[in-house]
């Protein structure tokens, strides 16, 4: 039975994805909870991204959490994983019954203000399998999450993450767009991101 009976999800309706986001996953308790929790106990790391052929440090922190001890590799970053915690299952366990899929990995991204960001890229790392199913969970402060199609120039989206607020991508979506989280000239204070996925 779900722990959360009456939640409800819009379905963004895009060619070629399916992405429903839940606006009200979390309430305004639980989310503020997590967020103090995670900006707090988490050991974020700093890593060096090299693009076209110029190295500059990621404009974010990470830390990557798993179940088993396989690192998770992307965009020449190796990240060698952390044990889940207490915090970490009992949220897990509340994303996989609402969206009916088993993950065993977490990459957590921390935006320390609106210079951070995460440039255009598909989440289609050979970890993931065809077609990854990720769940992406947004605390603290609110950014915009672009999407475009690879091919079709003229689709795009744009949508406004909240706080306590799930993104969830899954079947072919991978395979047909692309997403960022932009910059921002806005004055706005810390996002945390926790993005659920499963490695075969």
């Amino acid at each position: 039975m779900a722990l959360f009976p009456d939640l409800e999800f819009i379905n963004l309706n895009l060619q070629d994805a399916t992405i429903h986001y839940y606006p009200n996953f979390l309430n305004l308790e639980q989310a503020d909870r997590y967020f103090h929790y995670y900006l707090n106990h988490t050991t974020w790391q700093h890593d060096k991204i090299t693009v076209f052929g110029k190295t500059y440090d990621q404009p974010r922190l990470t830390a990557f959490y798993s179940e088993h001890n396989e690192p998770l590799k992307y965009s020449d970053i190796t990240m060698h994983p952390h044990n889940f915690e207490k915090e970490f299952l009992e949220l897990k366990k509340n994303i996989e019954i609402n969206t009916q899929s088993r993950y065993n990995c977490c990459l957590i991204n921390l935006y320390r203000d609106g210079s951070d960001s995460n440039g255009w890229h598909a989440d289609n790392e050979k970890q993931l399998g065809k077609n990854p199913i990720i769940a992406s969970l947004t605390l603290g402060a609110e950014r915009f999450f672009h999407l475009k199609h690879k091919t079709k120039k003229q689709l795009k989206h744009k949508i406004l993450l909240k706080h306590g607020s799930l993104l969830l991508m899954k079947d072919k979506t991978q395979h047909f767009w692309l997403h960022q989280i932009p910059k921002t000239k806005k004055q706005i204070g810390k996002r945390i991101n926790l993005t659920f996925r499963h490695i075969k």
